[in-house]
């Protein structure tokens, strides 16, 4: 089975220009130019896969409230999720997983989550509930902190060196502590 579900495609917001054009009382053609600010994107969740149970609307929820509070973030050099419309989380299984990281990264196996710079966070809930049964957690904490990671990584964090993985890891940690207390 290939990756073909997954449609890979730019969703970049643009400043669209808005032409008003009216007539005064006496005839006389009003017109004017303006652009349009362009909208903070949309985050969507999906779950594709079957064998772990996930409460989708408050993961829904939470990753709404994480993307508002990345796009308060300093912007960094290279960010791409202030320019995109939508961002999409999709739970999918290890199998699933598996061939996305062969086919991008060249590895084999699963891994927690993968970020497409064009608004798409693939995360395996088969590693998340591994993950949160070795280190003490809940499937959803683990969950939540893909979603953290996946985010970051649109904002222009990255955690290719031990030193940017801890920078990382410590600003995940925050984001966790800010916005899951109110849900």
């Amino acid at each position: 089975m290939g990756v073909g579900v997954f449609n890979f495609r730019q969703r970049r917001a643009i400043n669209h220009a808005k032409l008003s054009i009216g007539t005064t009382a006496g005839g006389v053609v009003n017109c004017q130019l303006s652009i349009a600010n362009p909208l903070h994107p949309r985050i969507s969740v999906h779950n594709l896969q079957r064998k772990i149970h996930v409460n989708v609307a408050a993961l829904h929820k939470f990753a709404a409230k994480v993307l508002r509070h990345c796009l308060q973030l300093r912007k960094r050099k290279q960010t791409d999720l202030q320019e995109l419309r939508e961002v999409f989380v999709w739970l999918i299984s290890d199998r699933r997983m598996s061939l996305l990281h062969r086919q991008f990264l060249g590895q084999t196996g699963p891994t927690d989550v993968l970020t497409f710079r064009h608004g798409e966070i693939f995360i395996s809930a088969e590693t998340a509930k591994r993950h949160a049964r070795l280190f003490g957690n809940s499937i959803m904490h683990e969950l939540q902190l893909y979603i953290i990671h996946g985010l970051l990584h649109l904002h222009g964090f990255d955690d290719r060196t031990p030193a940017e993985a801890r920078k990382m890891a410590r600003r995940q940690e925050k984001i966790l502590s800010d916005c899951s207390g109110a849900l």
